[in-house]
Parts: C-alpha cells; structure tokens; sequence
C-alpha cells in the first residue's frame, strides 16, 4: 500500500487561561494551536474530511513509515503544538514511558518535547529544571509547600533559540513567548504550581505525581539559532522520539526524502513555501502544516519567499 498526497492539516485550538491572541485573531485567549495531532482532520485531497490518526490506522506504514510502526504501532507517534504564551504556564512535569504505564495505565507514553522560540519579546525567560544540587528530599517538600518556585533554574532565551526538555525535567515557559512544541503522542502534564491560579476541576494540581515524575538532575541547556544559509536544512534536536530541523531557504529550494522511515510534518514558520512530488503539489502560509506521507519518498521544498520551516520525524 502506498500514499502519494501530502497531508494538509486543520489545526484544533485551545483556549487556556495563559493564552494569547497571536494564533487566532479576535479569539483570545487562544493558547494552543495543535498543528500535528491525531486528531486533526485532513483539509483536502483523496482523505479529506478524515482525521489524522483515522488515516494512520488505515494506511499504517505508508504513512508513518517503517520506524514509527516498529515502536508505536499505527498510532500517530508525535503531536506538535504551537503556544502563545501571554502569561506564566503552570510550572510542570511530564513523565517517562515507564512512568506514565505505571501511573496511567496500558498503552500510555510519557513526555518528552522540544521547544523552539519563534517569538520573544525583551526579557523573556522560561524555567528548565532546578537550581544545582537540589535533593530530591527539597523538591518533595517544595512541592508540598508550594514554595517549589524558590529552588527553579530561570533561563533568558531568544528567537531561534531551541530547548530539549526530556521527560522528569520541571519546567515553565513565560510571557512573551510564541512556541513550537514538538512531543510524543501524549499529554501528560502533572502541574506542580500555578502562579497563585486557584486549583479547578479543570485545572489542579497534581502534587504526589509530580514528586514521582521530577528528576532533580534534569536540566535544559539553550541550543542557540544556527547560520542560516539559502537552501539549508539543520537539525536541532535528534533523540529516540523525533528529529527536528529547520529548513531555510530564500531562492533556491531543498530536496527532501522520506526514504520510506518515518513520515515528515512541515510547518512554515516565516514566510510561503510549497511542496512538491510527482504532479502533487500543496502550498503553506506561516503557520500551516502539511504531513509527507512515508511512502511518498522524494519531495522538494520550495521557498514562494524568504522562509523557514520546521520539519520534524520519527
């Protein structure tokens, strides 16, 4: 079974407290744009009107690739978010793969992501992990006492910037800041503090899970924005759960291929570009994503203007 059109994606929305007005214009506070998720649907093409994950289950390898299937089966692998932080996120955690099998029950995964800054305002900063030399024993009765706040590590970070945050890491992004997450396919957040927020229903905390989850050890060093030449592509960050790079380009396109691995979800960050394979053909405006299905194989990006773009894998 093969899948040759590129896989042009609605995003879904979320409308957090902290949320802005960046991703959705006159909808405020909209937080979340969820650009890559199994439960997108499809815009157009042969499986229009299907959701993504609906599509992986249909077309399996073709469209994840041979290295997806090998670890997560015909789920859809990743979920990429963008984030419009106007205020503080809560400070959290995610857990590890065993972790979330033991706390959430069978066929959960845990949380790692990747963030890269496509935004910052002056002075904007995040959280990534504690202070050094923080015992476990301090960050349980820290968390317990709501004074975990007072043993964070703050980093200043910039556009172009990229954090890797592996699972068990605390962390917070703050104000000012317009992001793009790149995770496994799951949403296991265990909040740790909330600003002074009121627990509700919808949002509490999650006080003894997260003292399970945090490593006191975890850090997340700043990787700064690379050179940037016209039709270039770097990656950023590479672990066992995706790759992500970043395509540059102005005047002169990239050649891409899946090689049948793992599927690519483009999203445009600056700029218009489209892709290309074979008579198909889909064009993305800043922020709009498409998927490159496995089996597609080679494909070229092509810059309508000065634009990058995010590409991440499994």
């Amino acid at each position: 079974m093969t899948l040759r059109s590129f896989l042009k994606l609605d995003p879904a929305y979320r409308d957090y407290v902290w949320g802005g007005d960046k991703l959705r214009p006159g909808f405020n506070p909209t937080a979340e744009a969820w650009v890559v998720w199994e439960g997108d649907t499809i815009h157009a093409g042969p499986l229009a009107g299907l959701t993504l994950g609906e599509a992986a289950a249909r077309y399996g390898g073709a469209l994840l690739g041979a290295r997806p299937v090998s670890r997560t089966g015909t789920r859809f692998p990743l979920l990429i978010k963008l984030l419009d932080c106007a205020q503080w996120l809560s400070l959290q955690v995610h857990p590890d793969d065993q972790l979330a099998l033991e706390l959430e029950g069978p066929n959960q995964f845990g949380k790692t992501e990747a963030w890269h800054i496509l935004e910052a305002e002056s002075g904007a900063k995040l959280i990534a992990g504690l202070q050094p030399n923080t015992s476990a024993e301090t960050v349980a009765d820290a968390i317990r006492n709501q004074t975990v706040i007072d043993h964070v590590q703050y980093v200043a970070v910039g556009q172009g910037d990229t954090v890797f945050m592996p699972a068990g890491t605390l962390h917070a992004l703050g104000p000012g800041l317009l992001v793009y997450e790149v995770q496994q396919t799951s949403d296991w957040t265990y909040r740790v503090y909330d600003w002074g927020r009121p627990p509700t229903e919808k949002r509490p905390l999650h006080i003894e899970k997260s003292i399970r989850a945090t490593r006191p050890d975890f850090t997340a060093p700043v990787i700064p924005m690379p050179a940037c030449g016209d039709g270039t592509s770097h990656t950023l960050i590479q672990c066992d759960y995706f790759t992500l790079d970043l395509l540059c380009a102005e005047a002169q396109p990239i050649d891409l291929d899946t090689r049948g691995e793992s599927f690519h979800a483009i999203t445009v960050i600056e700029g218009k570009a489209s892709l290309i394979a074979d008579g198909e053909r889909v064009d993305l405006e800043r922020f709009q994503t498409a998927v490159v299905p496995a089996s597609l194989g080679a494909y070229r990006f092509e810059p309508q203007m000065a634009c990058r773009a995010l590409k991440s894998s499994v």
